[in-house]
């Protein structure tokens, strides 16, 4: 065997570790692709609207941005092993509290501690496979086991389809339960205890809380605001007039605490990571909002059944595997800037025939439209995740990566937030019909596309190996 081989090799333990912690990080990556398959019964079930149900999607991935700092917190203080089981735990509690919910509320408040408790495991496993396998090993090790991540955008709806169609909404989340039960076993059977990273960190809570808030209130005003026929009313005013108060707020802790914040400003003085955070933003809202629209657009305009409407998007799902493997050769060859552009381009060409799509247009061209559209959103987040990093400091770097994690969750949520409230806005005051319904996704899609366009600003100053070296 030669050396290359032998690095390349795992002790068998390291890839059993690896394998039972990705059984536990599986059901939280299968299940926040198969609820937007499940929105269409949902609305109907629990007696809401698009704009209260998105709150399930918008709550859940607000949740995400929450838990990464904590995740960090949790490793430095106690076992990882302990709170990789507990976490595993808590989700499927949530999963089946969100089975049992009796109204929508209730639904959202679960789905939200669901997906707090999803982003932990997702952060934990990622550190505890980097302790397990060594930073060295890693990307082998990840490519092993990264395959549930990519088949995921593929598999989740389907599978989703199948169980709200043959079974009901419901067992989307019961489901989990005994996949949870085996992976806490496994755990403790088969994972090594995780001393605590760092005993002595301490945790920003109250840039957290301000973070939030600034969040959650300007998502509220925006879906307030679209209850009306009169989008620029009273409630737009002051919601977003509290995010911007709260933003102010925060600007000011963060020169207190001299930059020592859960996301410190003073990352924003470099220029890629001032162009990757915004166009990582807009990505998120450009990518979240239609994956929130074509699940209902198929369901609600093509008359297709939730299995076939799930069936429907697997060629985006395919165009993102596709391009995933191009995209890392890419940035190294011509830069982030080049690859975000090109994939803009096919973005745009993937999303802006929805405006006109409608009942009686082919699935087969369908199926072509939402393949270039998965090949262009598939490349664009990847490079600026890695061009944020151009020029920081090495002790830069943790919190850096911390506040990508939440700009990008923040976005997805306002993503689903936003589109949601565009296709109300339409709708609002008026006798909904076929049409009418029709109107509002399209608007929706022609909202995405002129999102997807506006990336194109900060790509422009991200890294560009032609003209930067």
């Amino acid at each position: 065997m030669t050396n290359k081989e032998e690095k390349k090799k795992f002790p068998k333990e390291v890839t059993l570790a690896a394998w039972v912690m990705v059984v536990g990080a599986l059901v939280p990556m299968l299940d926040s692709t198969m609820v937007n398959i499940a929105l269409n019964q949902l609305m109907l079930d629990l007696h809401t609207t698009l704009n209260t149900i998105q709150w399930a999607v918008t709550g859940y991935v607000l949740a995400l941005a929450i838990a990464v700092p904590i995740s960090g917190w949790m490793l430095d203080h106690f076992d990882g092993k302990k709170i990789f089981s507990l976490l595993i735990g808590m989700f499927g509690l949530m999963s089946l509290l969100s089975g049992l919910s009796w109204d929508i509320n209730s639904f959202i408040a679960f789905r939200a501690l669901q997906g707090f408790s999803g982003g932990v495991i997702s952060m934990l496993l990622l550190a505890l496979l980097v302790k397990v396998a060594g930073s060295e090993r890693l990307g082998t090790l990840i490519a092993i086991v990264s395959t549930p991540a990519i088949l995921g955008p593929i598999l989740g709806p389907v599978l989703g389809g199948f169980i709200v169609e043959y079974l009901n909404w419901h067992w989307i989340f019961f489901v989990n339960v005994p996949v949870v039960i085996i992976s806490i076993i496994l755990n403790r059977k088969y994972l090594p205890n995780f001393e605590p990273f760092n005993p002595d960190s301490k945790i920003d809570w109250l840039g957290i809380i301000l973070l939030s808030g600034i969040s959650t209130s300007i998502i509220y005003g925006i879906i307030k605001a679209s209850s009306s026929a009169n989008f620029f009313n009273e409630d737009l005013i002051i919601y977003c007039g509290i995010g911007i108060t709260l933003i102010i707020v925060y600007i000011i802790y963060n020169y207190y605490k001299k930059g020592q914040t859960v996301l410190p400003l003073k990352l924003f003085k470099h220029r890629n990571y001032s162009a990757a955070g915004l166009g990582i933003f807009l990505t998120g809202i450009a990518v979240n909002g239609p994956m929130l629209l074509l699940p209902l657009f198929f369901q609600n305009i093509m008359s297709l059944t939730v299995t076939w409407a799930a069936i429907a998007l697997i060629p985006q799902g395919i165009g993102m595997l596709i391009t995933r493997p191009f995209i890392g050769k890419m940035i190294d060859r011509v830069g982030a800037k080049y690859v975000v552009l090109v994939c803009i381009i096919v973005s745009f060409i993937g999303t802006l025939p929805f405006i006109w799509i409608n009942e009686s247009t082919s699935i087969i061209w369908i199926s072509l439209v939402l393949f270039i559209r998965g090949a262009g959103i598939g490349g664009i987040m990847m490079p600026m995740m890695t061009d944020a990093y151009m020029n920081i400091q090495p002790n830069e770097i943790p919190q850096a990566s911390v506040g990508n994690r939440i700009i990008q969750n923040v976005g997805a949520s306002f993503g689903s937030a936003v589109v949601s409230a565009v296709v109300s806005t339409v709708i609002a005051g008026q006798i909904l019909t076929k049409n009418l319904l029709l109107e509002g996704y399209q608007t929706g899609f022609l909202v995405s596309c002129i999102v997807v366009l506006a990336i194109a600003i900060p790509a422009l100053f991200l890294t560009s190996k032609k003209t930067d070296n």
